[in-house]
């Protein structure tokens, strides 16, 4: 371990340390770690897509009747919402701070937690690739690291300056690859991924100490056969700080079982000492659609026992919860059960590609059974878990 991470490990413990007496001599006043649910159970979805599909002109419905799908999170028993953030998406007018807040107020007014997830990038940062920020992808790695710290931090203060400091925070989305311009398959520079990461992980942990909230902190890889690898390699990296991990599980994509899923929650969770939690996932109840854009998730998605209907939708959904519970997890969180088809074009045709596995019926836009999932007690699956 270099000096360097050495006086970054001794920074953070301190500031830890520091933040943990404030909050122990003022109550909850500044700095406070978030509540966990009442449940020990974080249920949600991410809700980025609500914005822009209540501009396309969408209409969510339950019961026949107009319904705003945060409502419907919170009625159905759902406690957290995952909102991503860009850097600069100049395609896009959604994603950015402001988007992001409008977001995060429309959660906070229903009691949700918010999860936001940093992307680190203008454009879709995910398990094939990560692609830098215009402004910083010429930059050496100090100063991309001080760039990433202060854009973290700022972001964070400016959302805290408006009450809508989030409850959790990832420091990248699904990192498979070197943070900010890695690939799949390439191998990783561990000596510069760690400093970007533990920079990040650093604004975090010093937003929160100033901020009305302080943030748990997530990493978040993509598919559990990636799971174990990553870690190992981030710690003996030197990576530290954050106190959750991220997984996300989509069977098209994964060589592995929904068995094999829980067995590396429950190693991760051993291994690391931290909460560990799928916080991508998806079903879809019809192999129809309702546009001319592909649907992504056909039937090579489908799992045995689990048909693409509403009820297997809902299965899928209830069953791995039991699983990831089971397996010392915290918490299942949907990807994307409001990107249902509208009027508006993506970069890949007009409506949506993922309409078949929303939470909501083709052409009514009629709330599905998904949605109960969240609402279950499993408390058989965890001990006192509910």
């Amino acid at each position: 371990m270099s000096r360097n991470t050495l006086a970054a490990s001794a920074s953070i413990a301190l500031l830890v340390a520091a933040t943990g007496s404030a909050v122990a001599a003022a109550g909850t006043t500044r700095g406070a770690p978030p509540p966990r649910p009442a449940s020990g159970l974080y249920l949600g979805a991410d809700l980025s897509y609500v914005n822009e599909m209540d501009d396309c002109g969408a209409v969510f419905r339950k019961g026949g009747k107009p319904a705003d799908p945060f409502a419907l999170m919170k009625a159905a028993g759902g406690n957290l919402v995952r909102v991503r953030i860009w850097n600069d998406a100049t395609w896009t007018r959604y994603s950015n701070p402001a988007d992001v807040a409008r977001t995060i107020r429309r959660a906070k007014a229903q009691g949700l937690q918010v999860l936001l997830d940093f992307h680190y990038s203008d454009d879709w940062a995910d398990g094939d690739k990560q692609i830098a920020p215009v402004t910083w992808a010429k930059l050496g790695t100090d100063a991309q690291a001080r760039a990433l710290h202060d854009y973290t931090r700022k972001v964070l203060a400016d959302l805290d300056a408006q009450g809508l400091m989030p409850e959790l925070v990832q420091v990248g989305n699904e990192t498979n690859p070197e943070l900010m311009g890695g690939k799949k398959d390439r191998p990783i520079d561990w000596s510069r991924n760690a400093r970007l990461l533990n920079a990040g992980i650093r604004a975090v942990h010093e937003a929160g100490a100033a901020g009305a909230i302080h943030p748990r902190v997530m990493l978040h890889i993509a598919q559990p056969e990636n799971v174990l690898p990553w870690f190992d390699a981030a710690t003996k990296a030197g990576v530290h700080g954050y106190d959750m991990i991220g997984v996300s599980y989509y069977k098209k994509w994964s060589s592995r079982s929904l068995a094999q899923l829980g067995q590396t929650l429950a190693e991760a969770h051993r291994r690391y000492k931290v909460d560990v939690l799928v916080v991508e996932t998806a079903y879809p109840f019809t192999n129809a659609g309702e546009d001319a854009s592909p649907n992504l998730l056909g039937p090579d998605t489908l799992i045995p026992g689990y048909p693409a209907t509403p009820k297997g939708q809902l299965a899928y959904l209830t069953d791995l919860t039991r699983l990831v519970v089971a397996n010392q997890g915290v918490g299942v969180v949907y990807w994307e059960p409001a990107w249902i088809s509208s009027r508006c074009k993506t970069r890949w045709g007009t409506g949506s590609n993922w309409e078949n596995a929303a939470w909501f019926d083709l052409r009514t836009h009629e709330a599905l059974p998904a949605f109960d999932f969240m609402g279950l007690d499993y408390r058989a699956w965890g001990g006192a878990r509910k």
